[in-house]
């Protein structure tokens, strides 16, 4: 038996909690560091030894040095062998502290490509995969360039959020520029890119060795900026396990996990296929598992708990021993997500027996469908996203920070 290491794993945000089981089933020591408004949460405390708290769930420089000191006090009396950022805005966090105290895995160089969508994209160009065009908001002649060269609309969004926050569309040169203005002193942090409509997709994988292992196809059929910016409902479905759009998505996905240096995690890609050339374009992806509830319609689909899976891969390949991924299943399953009017909703009404997952959060309403049929999926999330509409429905504005 190989010794026991310790993980500190990092997630200022409510996720990951099969992660931290499953670390610690393995027979590691886990640390957790996490946002301290976050600590009356159910964590599952049986499998946390410690716990440590930041005040501020940010990468300010003051957050970070106060996270470096308190790590370094922290390591007098404690070992860390290895650290897990759980969620987008950890993963900064997390090559800090790899780079700080020489901890083995994705340090700050790589870790941009799975953070910044402006390292993304220039990575990914150079690599010849298809982006968006695109420009930093560094040279004021660059910008008036591009949006000259290119048509409208635009997007122009934060270098470092995650989802839709932040994006702003614009129409015009005038009003491209006073969006940009009205960023002051933050507009290097922020990129803008061409906004050509087309069918979003998300690839969910697990890599090991820089090899994907796993990998599942989902098409949004109502994207997460749609939701934000127009109050809809969020809907998303596993593609046809055999189809040409699957299997183009695979490559794509392989191409640019290979390009941005992954070795092993798991990691949550967007996809887009444009409307006005049929081609596909990569938009993003993180070094982390997928949000929204999108880990339990990966589980659903295929039997693979992403949360838990990863911890054993981490796990094994910080001990030097062999890693098994369980058998692949493959069934059709979609999820529908909706902020709703009621603090409980009652979805007692809904009968049908494809219904696997409800979600039990305060304002909204959800559920995950299973079939072996993906037209039934379809069918099923297209008529409870009329019932939603109609008896529990709510929106709200884009919050300035992701909720999850």
């Amino acid at each position: 038996m190989s010794q026991p290491l310790s993980f500190l794993c990092i997630s200022t945000y409510f996720k990951g909690e099969a992660f931290l089981k499953a670390c610690k089933e393995a027979g590691n020591t886990v640390y957790l560091l996490t946002y301290e408004k976050l600590a009356d949460h159910p964590w599952p405390k049986e499998a946390v030894d410690e716990f440590f708290y930041l005040p501020s769930q940010d990468n300010s420089s003051q957050n970070l040095d106060r996270m470096i000191n308190g790590l370094a006090h922290t390591m007098r009396s404690r070992k860390i062998d290895r650290v897990v950022a759980m969620d987008d805005f950890d993963v900064e966090k997390a090559a800090l502290v790899r780079e700080t105290f020489r901890i083995p895995g994705m340090g700050q160089t790589t870790a941009r490509f799975f953070r910044d969508k402006l390292a993304m994209r220039m990575r990914a160009s150079a690599e010849g995969i298809r982006v968006p065009a695109f420009s930093s908001l560094f040279h004021d002649e660059t910008i008036t360039d591009f949006l000259r060269t290119t048509e409208a609309p635009w997007l122009i969004k934060p270098r470092s959020e995650a989802s839709a926050t932040g994006i702003k569309k614009v129409h015009s040169l005038d009003e491209a520029w006073q969006v940009i203005h009205s960023l002051g002193d933050n507009r290097h942090q922020f990129l803008i890119e061409q906004f050509k409509p087309g069918r979003v997709f998300h690839v969910d994988s697990l890599s090991q060795d820089g090899q994907t292992i796993f990998t599942r196809a989902s098409q949004y059929l109502a994207t997460p900026m749609d939701v934000a910016h127009g109050g809809g409902v969020f809907r998303t479905a596993v593609l046809p396990f055999d189809s040409g759009e699957a299997q183009r998505l695979y490559e794509l996905n392989d191409a640019v996990l290979n390009a941005f240096r992954m070795q092993y995690s798991a990691s949550h890609s967007e996809y887009i296929r444009g409307d006005h050339d049929g081609e596909y374009y990569f938009l993003e992806t993180s070094s982390r598992v997928g949000g929204a509830n999108i880990a339990e319609l990966v589980e659903v689909s295929s039997g693979i708990n992403l949360w838990a899976e990863w911890a054993k891969l981490e796990s094994a390949m910080a001990r030097n021993e062999p890693y098994q991924l369980p058998e692949v299943q493959n069934h059709y399953a979609g999820l529908i997500i909706s902020l709703a009017r009621q603090q409980w909703p009652d979805t007692s009404g809904f009968t049908d027996e494809e219904i696997v997952w409800r979600m039990k959060k305060e304002y909204h309403v959800g559920f995950i469908v299973k079939s072996p049929d993906r037209e039934r999926v379809l069918q099923l999330l297209d008529t409870y996203m009329e019932r939603i509409y109609q008896e529990y429905h709510a929106s709200a504005p884009v919050p300035d920070k992701p909720t999850n």
